[in-house]
């Protein structure tokens, strides 16, 4: 599965089936930053082109090295989170 980042692309913003003809980011990552990952909807609803897509939260690096637009959190704080956020959870970000 991917994530669809470009904007030429009636899927901007939307999960993708891979292989996918534009441009998109693998969900699967190696590292496993990507083990727990949850969309934040921003830019969903209209999605406007070139506004921002791929905006997830999900598992910081050990280092805890930034990230391209995304929030990253502990595995330990993320597995503290999973007992609380539901559909019907909203995320603020300041």
């Amino acid at each position: 599965m991917g994530w669809c980042d470009d904007s030429r692309s009636k899927k901007y913003n939307k999960l993708v089936k891979l292989p996918f003809r534009y441009k998109s980011e693998k969900l699967y990552k190696k590292n496993n930053l990507y083990d727990v990952l949850i969309v934040i909807n921003y830019n969903c609803k209209p999605t406007v082109k070139n506004k921002g897509s791929a905006i997830f939260l999900h598992i910081a690096n050990k280092s805890y090295k930034s990230t391209r637009g995304c929030i990253a959190v502990s595995k330990k704080d993320m597995k503290i989170l999973l007992k609380y956020i539901t559909k019907k959870t909203k995320l603020f970000i300041y």
